[in-house]
């Protein structure tokens, strides 16, 4: 593992598409603040919240495929669907955790 004082940054640049979006007065104003508290742009914060929540999203999405995947799997070698029920609900309760 690298010194932290050796890390840096590398950005790759990526392709971009220019996006036009209505936003509520009021909302902007907000965006505004906590952007200017932040000390950073509006935009910038639009960016990191769309990338937080996108990743969020994914994240889950995966997750639903993993389960999904799982009892696909579990069914083909278990005959009860009470225990197959059991073992997924068990598997998502450790996932939320």
């Amino acid at each position: 593992m690298k010194n932290p004082e050796e890390l840096e940054l590398n950005l790759r640049p990526r392709a971009t598409e220019t996006v036009s979006i209505n936003i509520p007065t009021d909302t902007l104003q907000s965006l505004k603040k906590v952007a200017a508290s932040r000390d950073m742009s509006v935009e910038a914060l639009l960016k990191f919240y769309i990338g937080h929540n996108l990743r969020q999203d994914l994240a889950k999405l995966f997750s639903d495929r993993v389960i999904e995947s799982t009892a696909q799997v579990l069914a083909r070698h278990m005959q009860s669907e009470d225990e197959i029920a059991t073992i997924i609900q068990e598997i998502q309760t450790e996932i939320t955790r």
